[in-house]
């Protein structure tokens, strides 16, 4: 162990969602599509691989990155592929920004309650990591926008989560004008929510927007995600990234994928009928649900403990994600699956005398 940097020792680690090895389970619990992918990206990964895997791919992820620009042509001004650096997954980007512009000593500023690998990624680096309360009704204050020295980065989850709540454009704009340092805005729900931020990019150099396709294109397998920002800045953070941080056969599904609009018009449409009667039917049980513009509903029950809940579903094969932060109550946070899925999980909490 004294190999280890003392901080690294330290830390406790990001901790993903479980996913389960064995057994029979409703997975609602990480957000993933209940969906399978486009039948176009199936497609796409077979002829990569028939062509071969011998060569090292693309590190750019030309294909992807021209077709991207052109479906954001209309909503970010003067967009083109230098506007766009692709990563293993989101949480890769996330990586590679934090890296980029957060030294040793230096700050990185995010709010609570949100996503935990904001904290993880500060201890890497050795950063100070400041943390800003939402207020109750999940707006923020002037601590998030508060001069600070050694202030680099802050980074705001859009729709966020656990809350699935979301600042409008207008104001992340604000925000950001006002911040002396980048603001990230990490929307990987942003395709379930009512507006996002893209068209912000142009506005200002010091909005970077990072997209995943794990949650609307399904994709979670795949592992393909890709931040939006002014090529002055993709320039500065290609040097951090791998030299190869997207496999062959995730640019091609990942191309397949944003290419297939009329697969995604119709997924999101079926996600967003089953959120609603899942929200209206959890009031009905006597949960306080937060209004949701992500793939998921936050909720507590004023009666029955959140993690009493969450342990008895487990072992009657249901899985939802328990949460608990600082400063706030605990809650639940179930992702929006099929119908029959949410049918079920309905039907074991009214087994246990809710509603």
């Amino acid at each position: 162990m004294s190999y280890f940097r003392t901080d690294i020792r330290a830390m406790a680690g990001y901790a993903p969602g479980q996913q389960p090895g064995g057994g029979i389970f409703i997975k609602l619990n990480t957000n993933e599509n209940p969906y399978p992918c486009s039948a176009k990206v199936l497609t796409a990964i077979g002829r990569a691989a028939a062509a071969g895997l011998q060569r090292y791919p693309d590190p750019s992820a030309s294909a992807f990155r021209a077709l991207a620009s052109v479906l954001h042509k209309e909503t970010v001004a003067g967009i083109g592929p230098e506007w766009i650096l692709c990563g293993n997954g989101s949480d890769d980007l996330l990586t590679i920004i934090t890296r980029a512009l957060v030294g040793t000593g230096e700050t990185l500023r995010h709010t609570n309650p949100s996503y935990i690998l904001y904290d993880t990624l500060a201890q890497i680096q050795e950063a100070v990591c400041q943390v800003v309360d939402y207020r109750k009704d999940w707006s923020l204050d002037q601590q998030f926008t508060a001069p600070d020295d050694r202030l680099r980065l802050a980074i705001l989850a859009n729709p966020n989560s656990p809350s699935g709540t979301q600042i409008e454009p207008e104001q992340v704009l604000k925000i950001a004008n006002a911040l002396p340092c980048p603001l990230l805005v990490d929307e990987a729900y942003a395709d379930f929510a009512n507006s996002d931020c893209l068209s912000l990019v142009a506005e200002n150099e010091k909005i970077l927007v990072t997209r995943t396709l794990s949650k609307s294109y399904a994709l979670a397998g795949l592992r393909f995600g890709y931040l939006v920002a002014q090529p002055q800045m993709i320039e500065q953070f290609s040097k951090v990234k791998d030299s190869y941080n997207c496999d062959a056969l995730a640019i091609a599904g990942a191309t397949a994928a944003i290419g297939d609009q009329a697969w995604l018009v119709k997924t999101r449409t079926a996600i967003l009928a089953t959120r609603e009667r899942l929200t209206g039917a959890l009031a009905q049980l006597g949960f306080q649900c937060t209004p949701s513009q992500a793939n998921f509903v936050w909720c507590q029950h004023p009666v029955k403990p959140a993690e009493a809940l969450y342990q008895r579903l487990k072992a009657d094969g249901v899985l939802v994600r328990y949460l608990h932060y600082p400063r706030w109550e605990p809650g639940l946070r179930i992702s929006v699956g099929t119908d029959e899925q949410i049918d079920a999980l309905l039907t074991l909490l009214k087994r246990y005398g809710l509603g």
